[in-house]
């Protein structure tokens, strides 16, 4: 399984990005997909899931703000990221779930000015 994910950049604190999250390969044996994120100095932490059957799930500090969503068409799952605040600031993961495996994509970079 690959994954390409793309839409970071900068905003300014208050302002808005879509990440999208493009998978291929071996994808029939995913059963969700999720993001995390990283700031310097931090650890790796989950922003949000979606299982294919529909359930989402989310951090704390993102609820209400973020919205993870997933076309199956596509094989695409988006993070669509609202009121976005300085602590939001970094480097953002995409990966699938397998029963087997977990798989990784490149980060693609958030950076949320104040």
């Amino acid at each position: 399984v690959q994954l390409q994910a793309c839409g970071g950049g900068l905003v300014q604190a208050g302002g808005s990005l879509r990440l999208s999250c493009a998978a291929s390969g071996s994808i029939v044996s995913i059963n969700a997909m999720g993001w995390y994120r990283q700031a310097p100095g931090k650890q790796r932490e989950l922003v949000a899931h979606i299982i294919y059957g529909g359930t989402t799930n989310y951090a704390g500090s993102v609820k209400g703000r973020f919205t993870i969503s997933r076309d199956g068409a596509k094989n695409t799952v988006y993070l669509q990221m609202n009121s976005l605040k300085p602590e939001d600031a970094a480097v953002y993961y995409c990966c699938a779930y397998s029963l087997r495996n977990d798989y990784w994509g490149r980060g693609t970079l958030v950076t949320v000015s104040s």
